[in-house]
């Protein structure tokens, strides 16, 4: 999928997903698997603040429970201009690639794409513990 494309997908979830009653600082992302099927999600949040999952999880986790274990792209958008995702996020990108285009826009046309060494060097992941095609 183009990147505009998925971009679009994630300002969507923003718009019509986040659940942000108290920060108003609403997140969506869009992941593209391997298989080139699409999730996208928006951060929700409660009034506890610690059981608040991050747009990228809700979509990441989307994809995983329907079967799908390997993320090719992910975009990212907010309502605060550039957002990268959080240290969590980034380990949970990591679990399900390594080779992962990361992109943070604030619209289709303004974007940059990074990898995920680039936003998580000597990363740890599945391979760490001696485990291959999770």
């Amino acid at each position: 999928m183009e990147n505009k494309k998925l971009i679009e997908m994630a300002i969507e979830a923003r718009d019509n997903s986040s659940y942000t009653p108290y920060s108003n600082f609403k997140v969506g992302a869009a992941v593209e698997m391997e298989d080139g099927s699409v999730y996208s999600g928006g951060n929700i949040e409660i009034s506890s603040y610690s059981p608040t999952n991050c747009a990228e999880r809700t979509a990441i986790f989307k994809a995983v429970s329907e079967g799908h274990r390997e993320i090719k792209k992910i975009a990212i958008v907010s309502s605060g201009g550039e957002t990268f995702p959080c240290g969590v996020c980034r380990q949970v990108i990591r679990e399900f690639g390594k080779d992962v285009q990361i992109i943070i826009a604030t619209t289709p046309e303004d974007y940059k794409v990074f990898t995920l060494e680039e936003l998580l060097p000597h990363s740890f992941g599945p391979e760490d513990l001696g485990v291959k095609n999770v």
